[in-house]
């Protein structure tokens, strides 16, 4: 049985990436043949990923290049590596069941708006689509998208998302075939991503700052929360500009070290939700920092491994140092819920056999 993934793979985010490869390694349990569906979104690669960053200006555009070359090989080599990206066009692909997720796939502020393919779009009525765990990244939706939404939706045999606010606008669409589970990442276990990720290049202990929005109180933070533990503070540096701002860089690394420098540190302080979920995973004391925007998959993700202790009140609070953070409920809480996803998947495969 072949099945067919839409992701956003081409996206160069390191969660993105590892979300692409846990979901393919899950779904390989499960199915004889499973590939990505090569379907990106237009402002993920070339000129117009300069632009988002550039706009029309040239001086940014020269300060952005170093950065956009680098990542071409980075996650072009991860990529062609690990991931089995379909050579077809997307319209051409015959598989038997289709999956839409992991990641924001269905995130209309990422995306723009709403993109057709994200929701299976061009798959014919008759074969069978479902979800993976995919993420609105959104509390709630604009009324202009809810009609849309629905429409793609109802579409689906089963919906799996991986936020409870997820279920919450699907149920208000009526929406009810729908649960949530884990993102992919936290699917695989710690033992899973400490089999394929390289050895630390960092001696001793220390603090790794993992930043997706930029804040000069997120690094003034950082920096008070290092002297206050007389750790080291490494700064994980997605793009070269970032080599200016505090902590010592470690710049556009390897896609698996981001594993690594998770689970090595003593803490990780981050406003991302990859970030915040690999630490849990590897049991690494995370300081989840809630952005302004799509903070709802961070807030979602601690409260229910019950630690949402691990998000400071604001950028004055330090306790955390001083708790005593275990993660023995947390792995537990894990465990419960990875059945619940070799469940899931058991019974698509189980009900596609049949038919």
């Amino acid at each position: 049985m072949k099945a067919s993934v839409i992701t956003l793979h081409s996206v160069c985010n390191y969660g993105t990436q590892l979300q692409a490869l846990a979901t393919q390694e899950k779904l390989k349990e499960y199915f004889d043949e499973v590939e990505f569906v090569n379907y990106r979104r237009p402002n993920t690669y070339g000129i117009k990923l300069m632009k988002t960053f550039s706009g029309k200006n040239p001086l940014k555009m020269l300060a952005i290049m170093p950065t956009l070359i680098k990542w071409k090989s980075v996650f072009g080599n991860f990529q062609s590596k690990y991931l089995n990206i379909s050579k077809d066009d997307y319209h051409k692909i015959n598989s038997d069941i289709y999956f839409s997720g992991s990641d924001q796939v269905w995130n209309t502020g990422w995306n723009n708006g709403i993109i057709p393919e994200m929701y299976l779009e061009f798959v014919p009525d008759d074969i069978p689509k479902y979800s993976y765990s995919s993420s609105f990244g959104l509390k709630e939706l604009n009324s202009k998208d809810k009609v849309e939404v629905k429409k793609y939706l109802s579409r689906y045999s089963k919906i799996t998302v991986r936020e409870d606010s997820a279920v919450e606008i699907l149920k208000d669409l009526g929406i009810t075939n729908v649960e949530r589970i884990l993102d992919p990442t936290l699917v695989m276990d710690k033992e899973f991503w400490r089999s394929i990720a390289p050895k630390n290049k960092i001696k001793g202990d220390y603090i790794l700052i993992y930043n997706l929005n930029r804040s000069e109180e997120f690094d003034k933070y950082c920096e008070e929360f290092a002297k206050k533990t007389g750790l080291k503070l490494y700064r994980f540096c997605t793009r070269y500009d970032q080599i200016f701002r505090n902590g010592k860089s470690l710049l556009i690394p390897e896609i698996l070290e981001f594993i690594t420098l998770i689970d090595d540190a003593k803490y990780v302080i981050t406003d991302s939700f990859h970030a915040t979920a690999f630490s849990v995973n590897m049991n690494t004391i995370p300081v989840s920092i809630y952005p302004k925007e799509y903070s709802s998959r961070l807030s979602d993700f601690l409260k229910l491994v019950d630690m949402e202790e691990c998000h400071p009140a604001n950028y004055n609070d330090f306790s955390i140092i001083t708790k005593n953070i275990k993660f023995d409920d947390a792995n537990k809480i894990l465990d419960i819920e990875r059945k619940k996803v070799d469940n899931y998947l058991r019974s698509i495969k189980d009900e596609n056999r049949l038919n």
